[in-house]
Parts: C-alpha cells; sequence; structure tokens
C-alpha cells in the first residue's frame, strides 16, 4: 500500500531572466522575469552502505489532484561496496505538485533478473531509466538501459548491453515488467543502449530516442534512433549519423536531444569534454563541437552528463562543469548549473549561468528533466554519496526536486 507523507522543503529561491543578467554563478534573489526556482527533497538516502541515484520523472497528464498530472519517479539504489551496483528500483509519485510524495516502493517487476550468458548465470539489472509521457498512446513510457554484472556484481567488458523499457499501470500505481527492444539486427549494436538521455516524441507517436553503442574494438558512438511504441512494445525502425571520436577516450556516450525552433539539438557527454550538434530531422547531424561559453571559454564539463530545459521563449542546459570552487567534488560534478544557450551559435550564455542546485560535496552528475505543465520544468537529481567522506561537506543523500516555476507559460507543453 502506497503511503503519503509531506517532506522537507528547502527554502533557497533562483530567479533568472531572458534580457538581462549580470554577475557571475549565484543562487539570485526569488524576484525574476522568466522563471523562479524552488527546491524540494521528497526523500533521502545515506546509511553508509547505500544511496539514491537517477531520480528522474515523467507524468500522467490529469491523473493528480484537481486536474494537475501525476508526476511519477524512479530511481535506483546504489550500492556504495562497488561501481555502478544498482540493485533495486524503486518509484515515488506525488498528486499534488510535490506538496506531498509517496514513499518510494520498491518494484519488483524493474527488478534485476539472472540470464546465462557464455554459460555464467549474471545478474542483469535496469538502471539509467527516464520516464516520459507519450502522448499518442496515452502512455508513460520509461526507457534506459541494461547493466550485465558478473556474478559477484562486478562491471565487466565486453559485454552485451540493451535499451530497456517499462510501462507505468496508472490503475496499480507500478510499473509493469520490464523489456528489451530489439536491436537483433546489427551485431554493432550488442553492446547499446539509452541510458541517461533525453529523447523527443513527434505528434504522430514516432519517437526519436538517442542512444550510444560499442562496436566490437572500437570506442562508443552516438545516435539518434527513430522508433515506434504501439503502447506495448517500442520497436527500431531506422538510425541517423553515427557521431564517433577517434581518440584516446573511451568515446562518446549519454547523448541528449531537444527540440526547439524547429530544429534539434543533441549533448553529447566524453571523458575530456562536453560536445554539441544539431539537425533539421533529428536523424541526420552536423559534425559536432566542443560547449563553449559566449566568449570563447571551454564550458569545464567533462566525463559526465547534461540535459536540455526547453520554453517557448529559450532553450537552456543543465550541467555542472570546473571552476566552480568544487576541486573537492568528484569531477567537479557539483553544484549543477542552468544556463541559456544561444541556439544559432550554438554556445552557453555565460552571465545567464546559475546555481540550480548547490554543492555539498556529493557529485550531482546523473540527473533529469521533466516538463509538469506550462507552468512548471522540474529538474530531479541525488546526491551521489561516493566516495567515502563526501558527507563532510554536508551532503546526506537527499533527493532534489528542483522546481523552475516560469513567468511566463510555456507553449511548448
Amino acid at each position: 500500500m502506497l503511503t503519503r507523507r509531506r517532506f522537507l522543503q528547502s527554502s533557497l529561491c533562483a530567479g533568472i531572466s531572458l534580457s538581462t543578467f549580470s554577475g557571475r554563478p549565484r543562487i539570485a534573489s526569488a524576484a525574476s522575469e522568466t522563471f523562479r526556482v524552488t527546491r524540494d527533497v521528497p526523500a533521502k538516502l545515506f546509511d553508509g552502505k547505500r544511496c539514491w541515484c537517477h531520480p528522474r520523472a515523467g507524468i500522467v497528464p490529469g491523473a493528480g489532484n484537481d486536474g494537475n498530472p501525476r508526476v511519477v519517479m524512479t530511481m535506483n539504489t546504489m550500492h556504495l561496496f562497488g561501481s555502478d551496483v544498482f540493485k533495486g528500483m524503486y518509484s515515488l509519485q506525488t498528486d499534488d505538485l510535490s506538496k506531498t510524495w509517496t514513499e518510494p516502493a520498491q518494484q519488483e517487476t524493474l527488478a534485476p533478473r539472472y540470464e546465462t550468458i557464455n554459460g555464467e548465470k549474471r545478474p542483469v539489472a535496469v538502471s539509467d531509466f527516464s520516464p516520459k509521457w507519450h502522448s499518442k498512446t496515452q502512455k508513460l513510457l520509461g526507457t534506459g538501459h541494461t547493466v550485465v554484472y558478473t556474478p559477484d556484481w562486478k562491471v565487466r567488458r565486453p559485454r552485451p548491453r540493451h535499451t530497456s523499457y517499462a510501462i507505468y499501470d496508472l490503475a496499480t500505481s507500478e510499473w509493469l515488467p520490464w523489456k528489451k527492444m530489439d536491436m537483433s539486427h546489427d551485431d554493432k549494436f550488442n553492446d547499446s543502449g539509452a541510458g541517461c538521455t533525453q529523447r523527443v516524441d513527434l505528434e504522430d507517436g514516432t519517437i526519436l530516442l538517442p542512444f550510444y553503442f560499442v562496436p566490437e574494438g572500437k570506442n562508443s558512438r552516438v545516435t539518434v534512433a527513430r522508433c515506434r511504441f504501439d503502447g506495448e512494445t517500442l520497436s527500431f525502425v531506422e538510425h541517423g549519423t553515427e557521431l564517433h571520436i577517434d581518440d584516446k577516450t573511451r568515446g562518446l556516450h549519454e547523448p541528449s536531444l531537444a527540440r526547439f525552433g524547429g530544429e534539434y539539438f543533441l549533448t553529447i557527454r566524453n571523458d575530456k569534454n562536453a560536445f554539441v550538434t544539431r539537425s533539421k530531422d533529428g536523424l541526420n547531424f552536423e559534425p559536432f563541437e566542443e560547449w563553449k561559453f559566449d566568449d570563447g571559454s571551454p564550458l569545464g564539463n567533462y566525463n559526465t552528463q547534461q540535459h536540455w530545459v526547453t520554453h517557448s521563449d529559450g532553450l537552456f542546459l543543465v550541467y555542472n562543469r570546473r571552476g566552480a570552487n568544487n576541486d573537492h567534488v568528484f569531477r567537479h560534478r557539483a553544484p549543477l548549473f542552468i544556463a541559456q544557450v544561444d541556439p544559432q551559435k550554438l554556445r552557453v550564455i555565460r552571465e545567464t549561468e546559475q546555481i540550480l542546485v548547490p554543492e555539498r560535496g556529493a557529485r550531482l552528475g546523473n540527473f533529469g528533466v521533466t516538463d509538469v505543465n506550462e507552468n512548471e520544468t522540474w529538474v530531479t537529481v541525488a546526491e551521489w554519496m561516493q566516495p567515502k567522506g563526501v558527507e563532510k561537506h554536508g551532503s546526506d543523500g537527499s533527493v532534489y526536486v528542483a522546481r523552475i516555476h516560469w513567468a511566463k507559460p510555456n507553449k511548448l507543453v
């Protein structure tokens, strides 16, 4: 039985204007011409052995109270004894725009399964999961990827990997059993998945799903798949430009897609830099370039993801970076910033940069973005309590819901 509770609510607020900016990274006053930000903490977990990670949310329009959407958030438990050890998936929800949330409930339908791989029985988990409402079928569809472990829960390559997906059942407030998208038509997709990505759903129901894959003997590449979803099965149709980098890094990872102003924009993770490119159709992309500020200096994001926030009046990037008095944070993955993007020049406008979620020692690099309604967009993130000792800076395993309250309705929702 789902229980509902009230929770801690941060008093921190931030404001940002599309037209006038001044100063350097900051938490601004609540007064704003364009939006203000409030931060809620619906859950927290840190017992020295586990913490929450990958909190991402989707909506079910009209299923909440007073005509509001129900917001459903999923997240993994992260076991701190190893690297990327995800042994459980949980779900929680709010029907009153974050005034109250249910307790996180473990989803047995999204739990790891055991599969025999090369003669060895191994656990396979769903992770890096992102729910999003699919308007054509009126279903909340989550996509992510699988993680194959050794019998003692270690990550080793080479390994098979698949795009995983699952559907939320409104009647039971639970998720249906997870499935794998069939990519068996090409061996180069034996190690591929849509983990930690943002997709774009078109009006006819077509899904443009970014994913990354590792062809045998090569480093990771990214592309966008055109998919069909009939309300039950997610099917691959074709894919677009294969973007790759030939250097000594692991390649390109965790691409996220946005549609704005009649174009498509793709942001990409790399060990050394973050990259961006654009497309007219969402499949065929220009050569990518390094993310930079509008003054030409490097953005400073590396080896972690970035995601988009879109409003009818502007395109925004959420990210973290070096150079923010954060050398003590693993890979500089906190604080979490938001800034406006110049879509013509593909540059982050430095003067618009704001702190979206403050830094307290723990990394904030794995997060999600949710269009809740025309008035609010949420960014959800958890304090990842590795390596040992991050708590001495104040982190406690909090899950943050950073609520962007738009001053003007978002006509894209």
